[in-house]
């Protein structure tokens, strides 16, 4: 099938190309990490809420390359926690924390309550833009619960310590396609390429 268009990954985490490129390789689109393209600072993300921080990322993005864009921002929101770490989650033990730091920090918060009480979820906002105007953000929630320690060694970031209730096991557990079916990012995608789909008329 001839490709139609490229589509820039807003993104210079590793990890999340992986996850992107995963769900959207179907799809008849050239899919560029950005970071292919040139240096790619993240852009700061001064947004209040997961979505304006998407776009930030986006328009970031499409004015350097171009082209139309994918962006993401997530953010764990925990209940116990007031909604925290919610648009800090990258960066919940500060600038340039590592996965293992923000966890431990998270478990630190957390050391006084009850498993029953660490309800938590994960929420995706996906921008997408394009040269011609276009523009949406799509979302995707998955609810879980925190765990009292780490399991598992795939995913990345907090998926460690994030129960997930259909599977019994964490993100961390979990293959690339079983986390992509339930996970918060998958549902964002699964949003997104639908947008696609129609913007483009892709099959």
């Amino acid at each position: 099938m001839t490709l139609l268009r490229d589509l820039v990954l807003a993104t210079g985490n590793r990890d999340k190309i992986v996850e992107l490129a995963h769900a959207l390789h179907h799809l008849p689109l050239r899919l560029i990490p950005v970071g292919e393209l040139g240096a790619w600072p993240d852009p700061d993300e001064t947004g209040a809420t997961l979505a304006e921080n998407a776009l930030i990322k986006a328009r970031v993005a499409m004015e350097r390359t171009g082209r139309a864009v994918l962006a993401d921002d997530t953010g764990l929101e925990v209940d116990a926690l007031g909604g925290a770490p919610g648009v800090f989650s990258s960066r919940y033990a500060g600038p340039g924390a590592t996965y293992a730091q923000n966890t431990a920090r998270l478990l630190r918060d957390l050391a006084s309550v009850p498993e029953e009480a660490r309800t938590a979820r994960f929420r995706c906002v996906i921008a997408l833009l394009d040269p011609d105007g276009r523009t949406a953000t799509v979302d995707g929630v998955v609810e879980g619960r925190i765990l009292l320690s780490p399991r598992g060694t795939g995913g990345f970031g907090y998926d460690p310590v994030f129960l997930a209730p259909e599977f019994g096991r964490t993100f961390a557990e979990l293959t690339v396609a079983e986390k992509e079916t339930i996970s918060h990012r998958g549902r964002a995608l699964a949003r997104a390429r639908e947008t696609l789909a129609s913007w483009y008329g892709l099959a």
